[in-house]
């Protein structure tokens, strides 16, 4: 395989580990019997473009190509790497609700993480949105995106010792539903020979039930979609079904995702359950920012009118803010990290709270972004860090780096630590009630029901 040398960093990009027909599920890719040339850039899902997004977060798909067979995956290596030398690895998955990113995305370029901290990072892009994520199961299969992350983890597997990266220590990593992602991987019971640990950040697990009646109407909408419909139409189509999952509240904010009772996942009452068989494997490190819905306030027309009143405007959007994040992020989290301790896992969760002095933004969902990828030029003028010295910004980015990649070599945390001005984290205690419980098999609370219980 041919890559190239980057600075600090050697890059072997656009590697296929996979292909597939469209609402086809993967197939893994075979060996190479000649040289592949790994130099261009993994294509991108074609995806609907958000304007709000590109203000936030800038052209997030700089130069990117398109393209539906987008089964690819980019590896990243220190330069000088030493004969017989395995360095940890650290799986990535990227974020976008299911329906925008792509794993080259230049804002998410781990180079600094790379060479700074001297780790193998791989990189996925997986098929999203129509695409990836809305079979009902009758008529096209189900959780195809999710499928495309397995292979990509099964080819890390069996090929990442060619980079010096070691497969007996992987880590999973993701962002927003990158994290949702790793954290349904992890219900697998193949999870275990996969990944060794997983970094979650910023997971919607409050919003990842109960959607059964919402994906039946998005699929329903969606029949129209067939195999031959040109990939640009299916983008366009892609807005109208989302409109079907609008009456749905919170969780219609993300139309598209994993579904339970789908193959690879159990039945949602039986996700728990799965979590637990596999939780004394997977070290976690599990949390959100201190003000995720911040991000979403701006995007939501009504949301934001309110935020706007005169006087009372700034009560209500902090209000609204914690609601949200409480709803969509914090509680759950915590019910995730407790859970897997319970179950015999190690876990820890964390908060971060920087952010770009005076940005409107604030600590919102993606400010972990830019404190462990991209560099200066590719997070210059967005709107989440306007505000921001950049020399402050990869300071606090060093040490939040060094802080995943020591997790991610297995290096203990203890029961508590923080960085000044950016993140606190700790260990979470095990709650081995639920467990005993179910091993007898009495009834579980519902999420509702024990939800007024979860204290902060």
């Amino acid at each position: 395989m041919h890559g190239r040398r980057d600075g600090d960093v050697v890059r072997a990009t656009g590697i296929p580990y996979a292909t597939a027909s469209r609402f086809a599920a993967p197939v893994p890719v075979g060996d190479w019997a000649e040289p592949f040339s790994a130099t261009d850039p993994a294509p991108a899902c074609p995806q609907v473009h958000s304007p709000f997004l590109a203000e936030v977060l800038g052209d997030s798909l700089a130069g990117l190509p398109r393209d539906e067979n987008c089964q690819r995956l980019s590896v990243t290596l220190p330069a000088g790497l030493r004969a017989g030398e395995k360095l940890p690895v650290m799986v990535w998955i990227h974020g976008g609700s299911y329906t925008t990113g792509a794993g080259d995305a230049p804002i998410m370029d781990p180079a600094r993480l790379v060479a700074e901290q001297r780790v193998v990072v791989v990189t996925v892009t997986y098929r999203l949105g129509l695409f990836g994520y809305l079979g009902s199961g009758q008529h096209r299969p189900a959780n195809l995106g999710l499928l495309d992350q397995l292979e990509a983890f099964r080819w890390v597997r069996r090929n990442i010792a060619a980079f010096g990266g070691d497969p007996e220590n992987v880590t999973a990593f993701g962002q927003s539903a990158g994290a949702d992602a790793v954290a349904h991987l992890m219900a697998l019971p193949e999870a275990t020979s996969l990944f060794r640990r997983a970094i979650l950040q910023s997971p919607p697990l409050g919003i990842a039930r109960g959607r059964q009646e919402m994906n039946a109407a998005t699929a329903h909408a969606a029949e129209a979609v067939t195999a031959d419909t040109p990939a640009e139409e299916v983008v366009a189509l892609q807005t109208e079904v989302a409109k079907h999952a609008a009456p749905f509240g919170l969780m219609g904010g993300m139309p598209f995702g994993t579904q339970y009772g789908h193959h690879p996942l159990p039945d949602e009452e039986e996700i728990d359950e799965a979590w637990d068989r596999t939780a004394p494997q997977i070290d976690v490190l599990i949390g959100r920012t201190s003000e995720e819905a911040r991000l979403f306030i701006p995007a939501g027309p009504a949301l934001h009118r309110w935020a706007r009143l005169p006087l009372v405007g700034p009560l209500v959007h902090r209000a609204m803010v914690a609601r949200m994040t409480s709803a969509v992020y914090t509680r759950d989290i915590r019910r995730f990290a407790r859970r897997h301790a319970g179950a015999g896992g190690t876990a820890h969760t964390y908060v971060i709270s920087w952010a770009a002095p005076g940005n409107r933004f604030g600590a919102a969902h993606t400010i972990d972004l830019p404190l462990l990828f991209g560099d200066e030029q590719t997070w210059a003028n967005t709107g989440l860090l306007a505000g921001a010295a950049w020399e402050d910004l990869d300071a606090r980015g060093r040490e939040v780096r060094r802080l995943w990649a020591d997790f991610a070599r297995g290096e203990p945390l203890g029961d508590s630590g923080r960085i000044p001005g950016v993140l606190r984290y700790r260990r979470v205690g095990g709650a081995p009630l639920p467990h005993l419980l179910r091993a007898l098999g009495k009834p579980r609370k519902s999420s509702a029901e024990s939800g007024s219980a979860e204290k902060s």
